[in-house]
C-alpha cells in the first residue's frame, strides 16, 4: 500500500506543480487513493471490444482487457468496479466523475475532445454494414428509401446522414438503444442493414443465433480512431494511462491482446472474428498518438 500511496502522491504533486489552481476538481488518482477503487465504464453488447457474459455480468473484451492491464500498472492496489454504459451516456458519466476510465469503444473526434480526454488510439475501425448472407446489397446506394438500423449515439448515425446528403439518397433510420437491439431490427426484417464499426458488427454476428446468416459489406463510410476516455481536466491521469498503453504497445502486449480478441475464438460461442489488424493500427502501435477523427479525413 505504501508503494501505491507514494505513486499517487507523486502524481498529484505533479498535477499541482504543472497546473496549479487550474485543477479545481479532485484529481482522479487522488480520488482512487481515497476510495480504494477505480470505476471503469464498459458496454454490455459491444463485442469484441466490451461486452457482458452470462447472468453474472462478467465483462470481457479487447478494450476491457486493455483497461484492466493499464490500471494494474497505474493503480495496482485499487479494486476495479465495472459500470455498464451506453454510447449516449458515456461522455456525461466520464465528465461528472462517476466513471474514472471509459473502456467502451468510443470514437475520438474534435467535438468530443471539448468534453473529455482520450488516450492514445487503441483501435481504428471502419464503418460498414451487416446484411443477411443472401442479400444482394453491396453498396449504400442500393438502400435508397429502405430502412437501416443503427445504434443511438454512435458516429455511424452522423456518417449515414452525411452519406445520404452527399449522394442524394434517402436512408430512413431505425435507432436501437444498443447494438443488440439494433441487430434485432435486422434479424426481425425491420431493417435491410445494420450500420456500425466493422469490428463491432463482426462481434454481434459471431454471437448471434445464426453467425453464418450474415455478412459485412458496403463501402467504408469512415475510418474512426477508437480510444479510452477520461476526464478532460486531469492531465496527470491521462499521462499515466498513455504511458502504460505505450509501454504495452512497444512490448507487443497490445498486439497479443488484439490477436486474442480478433483472430482467436471468443466467448460465448467460441467463434473467431477473423479480423486481422489493419495497417493503420499497426503503424499507430509503432508511433502512438491521440489524433481525432478529423485527422483521418483531412
Amino acid at each position: 500500500m505504501r508503494q501505491f500511496s507514494a505513486r499517487i502522491t507523486l502524481a498529484c504533486a505533479a498535477v499541482m506543480a504543472a497546473f496549479g489552481a487550474q485543477a479545481q476538481s479532485p484529481a482522479t488518482l487522488d480520488k482512487i487513493q481515497q476510495q480504494g477503487k477505480v470505476v471503469i465504464g464498459v458496454r454490455e453488447s459491444s463485442a469484441p471490444m466490451a461486452y457482458a457474459l452470462g447472468g453474472n455480468h462478467k465483462f470481457v473484451g479487447y478494450h476491457v482487457e486493455l483497461c484492466e492491464k493499464v490500471l494494474a500498472k497505474v493503480v495496482p492496489q485499487a479494486k476495479i468496479e465495472y459500470m455498464a454504459m451506453t454510447a449516449q451516456n458515456t461522455l456525461p458519466l466520464v465528465q461528472n466523475g462517476t466513471v474514472d476510465l471509459g473502456c467502451g469503444p468510443t470514437t475520438n473526434n474534435m467535438g468530443r475532445q471539448k468534453q473529455v480526454a482520450f488516450s492514445v488510439t487503441t483501435y481504428v475501425s471502419e464503418v460498414r454494414m451487416a446484411v443477411p448472407a443472401d442479400s444482394p446489397i453491396t453498396s449504400f446506394k442500393q438502400l435508397d428509401g429502405k430502412t437501416l438500423a443503427a445504434s443511438a449515439g454512435t458516429t455511424a448515425v452522423q456518417l449515414l446522414r452525411k452519406y445520404a446528403k452527399d449522394n442524394n439518397v434517402e436512408l430512413p433510420l431505425q435507432l436501437g438503444k444498443d447494438h443488440f437491439e439494433s441487430f434485432m431490427l435486422l434479424e426481425a426484417g425491420r431493417a435491410e442493414a445494420f450500420v456500425l464499426d466493422d469490428n463491432l458488427l463482426a462481434g454481434v454476428i459471431a454471437n448471434s443465433k445464426n453467425p453464418d446468416g450474415y455478412k459485412i459489406v458496403g463501402e467504408v463510410l469512415g475510418a474512426e480512431p477508437i480510444a479510452l476516455v477520461m476526464r478532460k481536466d486531469d492531465p496527470a491521469f491521462k499521462q499515466a494511462v498513455d504511458a502504460a498503453l505505450i509501454e504495452m504497445m512497444k512490448s507487443g502486449e497490445v498486439a497479443s491482446i488484439y490477436d486474442k480478441w480478433f483472430m482467436q475464438p471468443i466467448p460465448p460461442k467460441d467463434k473467431p472474428l477473423n479480423l486481422p489488424m489493419g495497417e493503420t493500427l499497426k503503424q499507430l502501435l509503432q508511433e502512438p498518438n491521440d489524433k481525432p477523427l478529423e485527422a483521418y479525413t483531412s
